[in-house]
């Protein structure tokens, strides 16, 4: 194989990589390293501005494989019109699952606890003690987007004692942890959970999911997370329930993004704002490689490619 292969890591920093096709370093810069039009598996750069990943595309005539970093595909979706039809569209699963359940878990357990609190009071001097605040044990949590990162976070909330988890997905199915309740029944289980976990993709499906209605279903004085994608969440229904107070918010993602200076969200009542760190961490690097080399050994050797979320024109 001679056609080029572009990567956002060093090539040679990256080992294991098959030998056979022409490594290209490209991470976004305004220069290519060559012709798009000979470039057969892409990897999209990681955490660029919008359209950064899909300006190559419109040029890669002989692209077969594009493939991400990321667990979400939102990004790239505008490109594939410009592709031709049987490229494969491959996700970054089994990269960011444990980076992003640390960070739910982070998020979760510093809004219930207080922590955000605790830091201002720091900054001032000023012991804040006094008065009882929400633990997580014994807690209803409901996570809405049960795929491996759902997985990845319950498995990690069950140490917490947490009483029950209540899984959530496009469709019903069964699990070793119990059963999967697809999304038509979100009305009726939104007012048993004290904690709301969002890790689903954004699709059609799922743009707004999130609105007047759906927080209106949430008990007085839940917790909303989201860890999925900031268009998930209508913003300015999640407002009007957070500056009521009957609702507070961990959000990792929001809409718009990034959250600019003097947006209401910044010191909306009980909302803690991190800034997309679910998946940058030091987990990162190492799990994206052995993924890159998996799938670049299987793409030389012609065999099945994991993570296929679809292939165009199908």
């Amino acid at each position: 194989m001679t056609a080029d292969v572009w990567l956002p890591i060093p090539p040679d920093e990256i080992e294991g990589l098959p030998e056979g096709p022409a490594y290209r370093h490209w991470d976004g810069e305004e220069a290519y390293p060559a012709d798009p039009a000979d470039c057969a598996f892409y990897v999209v750069p990681y955490m660029k501005p919008p359209g950064v990943g899909v300006r190559p595309l419109p040029g890669m005539r002989s692209v077969q494989v594009v493939q991400t970093l990321s667990a979400g595909i939102d990004h790239v979706e505008p490109g594939l019109k410009h592709l031709s039809a049987g490229v494969r569209l491959c996700n970054a699963r089994g990269v960011h699952e444990a980076s992003t359940a640390e960070l739910t878990l982070a998020l979760i357990l510093a809004s219930l606890r207080g922590i955000p609190d605790f830091v201002r009071a720091q900054d001032r001097g000023e012991w804040l003690g006094g008065g009882f605040r929400p633990a997580l044990a014994d807690r209803t949590v409901l996570i809405v987007g049960y795929g491996s990162i759902g997985a990845a976070i319950e498995d990690r909330l069950v140490p917490f004692e947490v009483a029950p988890v209540v899984r959530v997905a496009r469709s019903a199915r069964a699990t070793e942890r119990g059963p999967v309740h697809p999304l038509t029944e979100l009305p009726d289980l939104l007012p048993q959970a004290d904690v709301v976990v969002l890790a689903t993709p954004l699709t059609e499906a799922t743009r707004s999911l999130v609105d007047a209605t759906f927080l209106a279903r949430m008990k007085d004085g839940a917790l909303l997370v989201n860890v999925a994608r900031g268009p998930v969440v209508d913003t300015k229904a999640l407002l009007a329930e957070l500056e009521s107070g009957r609702l507070t918010a961990a959000l990792d993602v929001t809409d718009p993004e990034p959250l600019p200076p003097g947006h209401p969200l910044w010191n909306a009542p009980g909302t803690v704002v991190s800034p997309h760190a679910g998946g940058p961490t030091s987990a990162f690097l190492p799990r994206a490689k052995r993924l890159l080399v998996d799938q670049l050994n299987r793409f030389v050797n012609r065999e099945p490619l994991r993570n296929v979320i679809l292939t165009t024109g199908a």
